[in-house]
């Protein structure tokens, strides 16, 4: 009964995870699905012997392989020949048709060119087994534990019969969107950034230790043939239409059979404008003799069939020269350098600034003040610096160092361990000061609702504001002393000011702006310790024992309160009237003792929601993790669905949620 219950259930989840990562159109809601999930995960727990190796449960990441072994295709994966031109495709079709010795039109395959990395899955009778990288087309690496993560792909083929032997090619990649999250983080936790989603992706495949792949958002598209026994196809359509049955994503929605040489060429022009519409980058179109016979016929010329061709779309590119590099400091007092450009359309777009992002970025690439530079839109969006032209580079150009000391401040800055960020480490410098001061006068902070970013930095400027408790001592006098400042305005500011006294202890932690801690980690801490006095001299030991507080965290917030300039701040606002309430705990709630992740786009606000969970007694967490109870998901939640699915998580609606309470 338990096998037979076992088979059922993986069966039942692979055919949602087909309608949910594959078809998006889900069967069943995410609290059903989590349900199933975790009966999968507990009858294997109980019963070990039970066959896991095709399980929905083995996707989360292994422990580090020691390196990647290296395996011989059987067949090889060719490449491409490439091209840059429509009339190229014409060309194309004109030596088809010579090599073929026919007049008439042959059908081609078309479809885009996925800027990713080429994989290819190998079935043994209908079993995930392996999945290689195309290496030099004869021997690839084996990335099994980090592909079998994506949960796009089918770690069993949906089929009754499946053949004998399948081996499916085509490209991991990231989605636009989902790589934007990725160098969110990165940068944050003081990681290098990627350059693009396909820097990040294929990254991601080449780490050893699988469960970083499990943490990021892989996706796989379909669309070639290795070897094959047990299944017989006849045309390129056929093999896109049976990978989809099997259960593999494939590009369907945007590809096309054309009848003719110009029909390729529409083809061509149409996706070169749709392409930033797509949520993957592509680079170009492949175009493929649809009939597998004619493909055999004409066979290949070196190590590229001669019967298909790339034609990439001209890179939107520009050359421009760097005037000036400018080191910029933010909140966390991280420092980096962008470079100021003479302005240059790129896609439609003027671009007169593009980060470097680190010194490590700068000597890899070596960009110079004068320096002609080729610059593009990652992603479409953001503007980055692909190469130097060496030759065009003035006799006298030094090569650029970050600075010692702060541009801001004159502090001396720290490269920390372990990180590629060079930080400002002075909690008062000025550009410091002025981004940390609006985020204390932030609406989810102290909420100084009256005191705008631009006021703030105009009261920077004119010594009225230094200090966060500066903001207890604003004068009448002074204020009305500034521009644009009436009675009525600055009575509003005061009033302002005034009202953000009475506080609570989450809300005045995240304030504080110390690094690594969010308002969530801010509420955790606040309902751990439920005292200033008592958060500020706790021990690191302490510190971990809160949820989701790692050593990193617990080490910048030790190192936050043993600074004495800002142990001093805290006392001087307390004697100037801030008070600090300990939070209420509600033990009694519907949702008390168990702890939620917020993700996607909610029929309410995102404030309302977390409300709504802490009303009830539920706990508020930062990031997904094997402890988190249940991910409140919405439209487009991004990676954390991923991340959530993979560690057996169980993910629900709003409507869930309501229900729950």
């Amino acid at each position: 009964m338990s096998k037979r219950r076992h088979e059922e259930l993986k069966q039942l989840i692979r055919r949602h995870d087909h309608a949910y990562h594959v078809l998006d159109a889900p069967e069943i809601s995410d609290y059903d699905y989590d349900q199933l999930y975790a009966e999968l995960i507990q009858l294997e727990k109980d019963q070990p012997e039970l066959d896991t190796s095709d399980s929905p449960t083995q996707r989360v990441g292994s422990k580090p392989l020691d390196a990647f072994v290296k395996v011989q295709h059987r067949l090889p994966m060719l490449s491409l020949q490439n091209s840059y031109s429509p009339e190229d495709l014409l060309e194309f079709d004109a030596r088809v048709k010579k090599f073929l010795r026919r007049e008439d039109n042959v059908e081609y395959f078309c479809e885009p060119k996925f800027d990713g990395l080429a994989i290819e899955l190998v079935y043994e009778r209908g079993i995930f087994v392996r999945a290689l990288t195309r290496g030099d087309g004869i021997v690839g690496e084996d990335v099994t534990s980090n592909i079998r993560t994506i949960r796009s792909i089918p770690l069993r083929l949906h089929a009754k019969k499946p053949p004998a032997l399948l081996e499916v090619r085509g490209e991991v990649l990231m989605f636009k969107k989902d790589f934007a999250e990725l160098n969110e983080q990165q940068q944050e936790n003081g990681q290098a950034t990627f350059a693009n989603p396909r820097n990040a992706a294929a990254g991601t495949i080449r780490q050893l230790d699988s469960r970083i792949a499990a943490g990021r958002p892989l996706r796989f598209f379909a669309y070639a043939l290795g070897a094959a026994e047990g299944a017989s196809f006849q045309t390129q359509e056929e093999i896109g239409r049976r990978f989809q049955e099997y259960g593999f994503p494939v590009a369907s929605g945007h590809s096309l059979l054309a009848r003719s040489p110009e029909e390729v060429v529409d083809f061509y022009h149409r996706i070169d404008q749709e392409r930033h519409q797509l949520p993957f980058d592509i680079d170009g179109i492949v175009v493929k003799v649809n009939s597998l016979s004619l493909q055999e016929d004409l066979g290949l010329v070196a190590r590229s069939p001669r019967w298909a061709t790339a034609a990439k779309f001209k890179p939107e590119q520009a050359q421009t020269v760097v005037e000036q590099i400018q080191v910029q400091v933010g909140r966390t007092g991280a420092l980096t350098p962008v470079a100021i450009m003479t302005p240059v359309r790129v896609g439609g777009v003027t671009v007169t600034h593009a980060t470097l992002h680190n010194q490590e970025e700068i000597q890899r690439k070596d960009v110079r003040v004068g320096d002609t530079v080729v610059i593009q839109r990652a992603g479409d969006v953001i503007p980055e610096i692909v190469s130097v032209i060496a030759g065009k580079r003035p006799e006298d150009s030094k090569p650029f160092e970050m600075p010692a000391h702060c541009p801001a401040c004159g502090s001396p800055v720290r490269l920390l361990e372990g990180e590629v960020v060079t930080r400002c480490v002075n909690p008062l410098c000025i550009a410091v000061l002025k981004e940390s001061l609006k985020h204390f006068a932030g609406r989810r902070a102290m909420n100084l609702e009256k005191i705008g970013d631009r006021l703030i930095e105009t009261l920077v400027d004119e010594k009225q504001l230094t200090r966060y408790s500066d903001f207890y001592r604003l004068r009448r006098e002074d204020l009305l002393s500034l521009d644009r400042q009436g009675e009525k305005s600055v009575d509003n500011i005061l009033k302002s000011a005034e009202s953000s006294k009475k506080t609570t202890l989450g809300r005045f932690v995240f304030a504080l702006g110390i690094r690594f801690v969010g308002e969530t980690t801010a509420k955790h801490l606040a309902d751990h310790f439920l005292t200033i006095d008592r958060l500020r001299e706790a021990s690191e030991e302490e510190l971990l024992e809160v949820p989701e507080i790692g050593p990193k965290v617990a080490k910048a917030i030790r190192e936050w309160f043993d600074n004495p300039v800002l142990r001093r701040e805290i006392d001087e606002m307390i004697e100037l009237g801030v008070e600090i309430a300990a939070p209420k705990r509600s033990t009694d709630g519907a949702l008390s003792g168990k702890s939620f992740v917020i993700t996607g786009t909610l029929p309410v606000k995102r404030d309302e929601a977390r409300d709504f969970i802490e009303k009830h007694g539920g706990k508020i967490l930062s990031g997904v993790s094997s402890k988190l109870n249940y991910l409140v998901a919405g439209d487009d939640p991004g990676s954390k669905l991923d991340k959530a699915e993979s560690l057996g998580v169980a993910v629900i609606s709003w409507d869930d949620l309501q229900k729950m309470v």
